[in-house]
């Protein structure tokens, strides 16, 4: 029986800067427990603004969002970034680590803001994630001296850090090589298929897509294959 994780029911985005555009209409999506997702679409399609939306750091929206079964529309925001760092695990293009922090450091950053374990227990969880990802031989070295390859793989790490209940990528392979595109995919397959980790990961790489669980393909705001 799937367990429901993320369930967006007719997620409607404006802007109106100069003008009203709709960019987003009436977008329905779920995702289940254990689902390596990839949401696929031309340029300006909408996929990143449902993206941000999804993962709360957009509430300005019409709609209803679901995560874990509860809603979000009406949460505040301090309440929502507590949803996130709690229950949201983030990838992006860019790594955003902080050079003059160890790569452990790093990847302990949000467990300490989280203050849900000690510190030398957040410090054991985040070994034992760069273990998972073959990185702990960089544990100790400042993010600033590693390839950009291992820095993906330590934003990796580090959005797992608090047991997310979904990772959400945007482009995470976008400024990647080939082969080290290559070790994100497979580190998310291995996360999804041996510890049910839920992922939705914004893609243009339809290589990438096609060996995910399930395409979700987007035009002009609106969800056209899922």
């Amino acid at each position: 029986m799937s367990t429901n994780v993320l369930k967006a029911i007719n997620i409607t985005k404006h802007f109106y800067d100069p003008i009203d555009v709709k960019v987003l209409d009436n977008v329905n999506i779920d995702v289940n427990r254990g689902e390596f997702v990839s949401l696929v679409g031309k340029s300006g399609c909408g996929k990143s603004t449902l993206l941000y939306i999804l993962s709360t750091m957009d509430r300005v929206y019409e709609g209803q969002l679901f995560i874990d079964n509860e809603l979000m529309s009406s949460k505040n925001g301090a309440d929502l970034a507590h949803v996130r760092n709690e229950k949201i695990g983030f990838v992006f293009q860019f790594h955003y680590l902080l050079n003059e922090f160890s790569v452990l450091k790093n990847v302990m950053l949000p467990a300490l803001k989280l203050n849900r374990f000690s510190p030398e227990e957040i410090e054991h969880r985040a070994i034992q994630k760069l273990e998972l990802l073959g990185i702990n031989k960089l544990a100790l070295r400042n993010a600033g001296q590693i390839s950009g390859g291992e820095k993906q793989r330590v934003a990796i790490a580090r959005a797992l850090i608090n047991d997310p209940l979904i990772i959400m990528g945007d482009e995470p392979t976008g400024n990647l090589d080939l082969r080290n595109s290559q070790i994100v995919f497979d580190t998310f397959k291995q996360l999804a298929e041996e510890f049910n980790q839920t992922l939705l990961i914004v893609t243009h790489d339809l290589g990438f897509a096609e060996k995910t669980h399930r395409i979700v393909e987007m035009e002009d705001g609106k969800i056209i294959r899922s």
